[in-house]
């Protein structure tokens, strides 16, 4: 797939101007969208991605466009699971409704610029040492095996080293003062939880980014398809995060389908690794089935949990119905 230099630019270009445009409107009104607002802004954001998946197919063929949306759909499905850390997060520090806009979008542009590092190195890693596939695949199937055995506990977040250090090394203040990062107290220049904020959503967004990455080059080896994939799967994430928060608690089973995911994506990569090396019992698997797969697994995933949430519901209710009580009671949710 040839990507032209002008192409590259106008889309990095258009990116931009989204971004932009999503300060714009955070600076101006800095508070909680309204569910109606945040629905019709993800699904502008989704319509814009399946226009350009369809844009793909039309002009590179069903192949890339094939790929595209495989990579659109996994990239789009671990975000959504990252929501739940971001929750913690703003739960974590406490930030204020009305600043949780701008540190979302400061944080999904932090993971735009990490992700186009990434993919830039690993575009480059590829291309030099092909035994790269076997390493991302073992990679993916540790990671699916890893959330398998952690999937039903409780998560909880933990401050990382990157963020301990900040902490340590920079004095700071524990009050908010608005959507400023800095502030005076005594004559001194502190830091206020603003800026800790960022940085542990910045960190966390690495720690995305070494899952996700993997993942998609599993599914296209082009730069291009790789970022546009990523970036648009980062795209409409702030409004998403408002328009879901509720329903996070409901897909329990989401991390075992993206566990299943990542397991099938990397035992693709060895497979299709172990092809090109001549091993003949070694299939390729056709980017249509890996599509079939990964949306499949997304619906019945969906499916499950909402079934699951529905029936705990009922027994709560009909437990709190005999004793009498609040069914939050026996929830534990207050």
């Amino acid at each position: 797939m040839s990507i032209p230099t002008w192409a590259w630019i106008a889309t990095i270009a258009a990116f931009l101007a989204v971004i932009a445009f999503d300060f714009y409107l955070v600076a101006r009104n800095p508070r909680d969208p309204s569910m109606r607002e945040s629905t019709i802004w993800v699904v502008v954001y989704v319509s814009l991605a399946i226009a350009f998946g369809i844009g793909v197919t039309a002009v590179a063929g069903p192949q890339y466009g094939g790929e595209f949306f495989a990579g659109w759909i996994t990239e789009y499905s671990l975000s959504v699971d990252n929501l739940f850390i971001f929750v913690l997060i703003m739960s974590r520090f406490a930030v204020p409704r009305e600043y949780r806009q701008k540190v979302l979008l400061i944080g999904i542009v932090i993971a735009l610029v990490l992700r186009g590092i990434f993919i830039a190195l690993g575009a480059e890693a590829i291309s030099r040492f092909d035994w790269m596939f076997y390493l991302f695949g073992a990679f993916l199937i540790y990671t699916a095996w890893k959330l398998i055995r952690h999937g039903d506990e409780d998560e909880d977040f933990e401050e990382n080293r990157a963020l301990r250090l900040v902490r340590r090394a920079v004095p700071s203040t524990d009050r908010y003062e608005g959507a400023r990062m800095t502030t005076v107290v005594d004559g001194r220049r502190l830091v206020t939880p603003m800026l800790i904020v960022m940085v542990a959503i910045g960190t966390t967004d690495l720690l995305f980014a070494l899952d996700s990455i993997p993942a998609i080059f599993g599914l296209t080896q082009e730069p291009y398809l790789v970022f546009t994939a990523n970036a648009f799967a980062l795209m409409g994430l702030r409004q998403l995060f408002f328009l879901i928060g509720g329903l996070l608690d409901r897909l329990v089973y989401l991390s075992k389908g993206l566990a299943f995911i990542l397991a099938f994506i990397g035992l693709k990569l060895i497979f299709e690794a172990a092809h090109h090396h001549g091993v003949s019992w070694a299939p390729e698997v056709p980017i249509l089935v890996s599509l079939g797969v990964i949306v499949g697994t997304l619906v019945v995933t969906t499916v499950a949990s909402l079934a699951k949430s529905r029936r705990d519901e009922r027994a709560t209710q009909q437990q709190a119905d005999r004793d009498g009580t609040d069914p939050l009671e026996h929830s534990g949710k207050h």
